[in-house]
């Protein structure tokens, strides 16, 4: 699977300077962990959740997480379970391609009794989401998966979901985040990427932001994910990639992007098709956020609606000026340092300092690519919705 591959070669030639790479769930750790991009919650009790699958890989998404805990009631459970087995044994026998799949559980012995159960179509798993992740929870967790692992013969990894109180509350954060960083730090070889459960944090205080607010216009929100960013997002080898917080709204606007999609140049003798596709919910403030959630170190986001997945992905494709900036800075004749100015000639890249930003940077352009000089976000959206 890649990136946008669900629009034609020819359209793609037309938007990249370099294609997003093809990957798989075989691929290494760190290839996965950046491509994760747009991870689509969906209730592990839809009774066609199979046709589900393939219906989303088939508009671009890669990730998904079959949800067993908060999207679902406490009684629906064990149907959701067999749901869940029904479901996957049906997507195996059509031998068809899917997209990065994960199990969201309750309780750490759901893990290896999935994995029991699924037999062959257990290939189909990419991992498991474990909920209200915290040192003491976590590390049944992570010995569940580990023995489902031996059990199946296959990797699975982990995606911990950092949303409990004892990570809100600030007399207890510093010892919750070094007892996670310890027990993700054991366990890093199945620990894919760390989610935050922002809504969880708003709960916890009766909060709920409006569609015109971010995450980060939460300011107790946004302390948590700046101290998880410090201790567990760092680019020194000991971070771990840290997805976005989930947007929640989908509400329909009469408004969005018709300057930009009547210059676009992809667009000609289509604009009022396209004007209707992208006008059917509000999608500032989302937009908004995921900018900022890269500002601040994340990458990839947490969605509930499958509205939310090409925005997500056409942001997360490498500008043209940031690739140059990145190339630039990582020339091996680079090596000891120093200041340029960029082939954009509107900024001043220092060769130590943005490092670590251009390797980051280099590593998103292999999986979401590199547009074109003269195509934005527009162009990748209109494309990725039409095509």
């Amino acid at each position: 699977m890649r990136h946008f591959g669900h629009i034609s070669p020819a359209v793609r030639a037309r938007l990249f300077h370099q294609e997003p790479c093809d990957f798989g769930a075989d691929s290494a750790a760190r290839t996965l962990a950046a491509a994760l991009g747009a991870t689509l919650y969906s209730p592990a009790t839809r009774p066609r959740l199979a046709d589900d699958v393939l219906k989303q890989a088939a508009r671009g998404v890669v990730s998904m997480v079959l949800c067993l805990e908060d999207s679902i009631d406490d009684a629906e459970v064990a149907d959701a379970e067999a749901n869940i087995v029904r479901q996957l044994v049906d997507l195996d026998a059509r031998g068809v391609e899917v997209p990065l799949l994960f199990v969201r559980v309750r309780a750490p012995e759901q893990i290896p009794d999935l994995v029991g159960r699924l037999g062959q179509a257990g290939r189909l798993l990419s991992g498991f989401v474990l909920p209200k992740f915290t040192e003491e929870r976590g590390v049944p967790f992570l010995e569940a998966l580990a023995t489902a692992e031996a059990d199946n013969g296959r990797r699975l990894f982990a995606m911990p979901v950092l949303e409990s109180p004892e990570l809100l509350h600030l007399e207890t954060r510093t010892e919750a985040l070094t007892g996670i960083a310890r027990t993700v730090d054991k366990y890093r070889d199945r620990v894919l990427a760390l989610r935050l459960g922002v809504t969880d944090f708003c709960s916890a205080y009766g909060l709920r932001r409006s569609p015109d607010m971010t995450a980060y216009d939460v300011r107790i929100v946004t302390s948590v994910i700046a101290d998880v960013v410090n201790v567990l997002g760092r680019s020194d080898g000991t971070g771990f990639t840290i997805t976005g917080p989930v947007w929640e709204y989908f509400r329909s606007q009469e408004r969005m992007f018709k300057p930009q999609l009547r210059r676009s140049p992809f667009l000609e003798g289509r604009a009022e098709e396209l004007r209707t596709a992208l006008i059917e919910h509000d999608l500032d403030g989302l937009l908004r956020e995921i900018e900022l959630d890269r500002a601040n170190g994340l990458l990839g986001k947490t969605c509930i609606h499958p509205s939310h997945v090409l925005p997500v992905h056409a942001l997360s494709v490498v500008s043209h000026e940031e690739f140059s900036d990145a190339q630039d800075i990582l020339r091996p004749e680079r090596g000891g340092g120093g200041v340029l100015r960029s082939a954009y000639t509107n900024k001043m890249n220092e060769v130590k300092p943005h490092r670590a930003w251009a390797e980051r940077t280099l590593l998103r352009a292999e999986v979401f690519g590199v547009a074109k000089e003269d195509v934005g976000f527009v162009e990748l959206l209109a494309a990725g919705l039409t095509d």
